[in-house]
């Protein structure tokens, strides 16, 4: 028996800026999807964009390369890509690979819309 990941994403606006909140693991299997929404976003315009992964549970190198490509590109439209993350485990690895350092990462949706 093999268990569905679950995996899901939807789009809101927070006082014009548009969150892309994420729930379950982003991975091998899940990553393509989150680039297609993050290629998605830039290509309508979107320049400032915030990914709330308050609700994510686990993380691989796959779904780092996808961020660290989507903030490339909002960076090089003059804007930039803000994370939310509440999760220790997801956090950590954020740490440990230096990320923090190239992504602001915010409690809140509210704070990152704010920065």
């Amino acid at each position: 028996m093999t268990t569905e990941v679950q995996f899901e994403m939807a789009e809101t606006e927070l006082r014009g800026v548009m969150v892309l909140r994420v729930e379950g693991e982003v991975d091998v299997s899940t990553a393509p999807q989150l680039r297609e929404r993050l290629l998605s976003l830039a290509d309508r315009g979107h320049t400032l964009v915030v990914v709330d992964l308050s609700t994510v549970s686990f993380v691989d190198s796959t779904a780092l390369g996808v961020l660290v490509s989507g903030v490339k590109r909002l960076r090089a439209a003059g804007g930039d890509l803000r994370l939310v993350v509440t999760e220790r485990r997801v956090l950590k690895v954020f740490e440990i690979t230096g990320l923090t350092a190239v992504f602001a990462i915010h409690p809140t949706a509210d704070d990152a819309v704010r920065a």
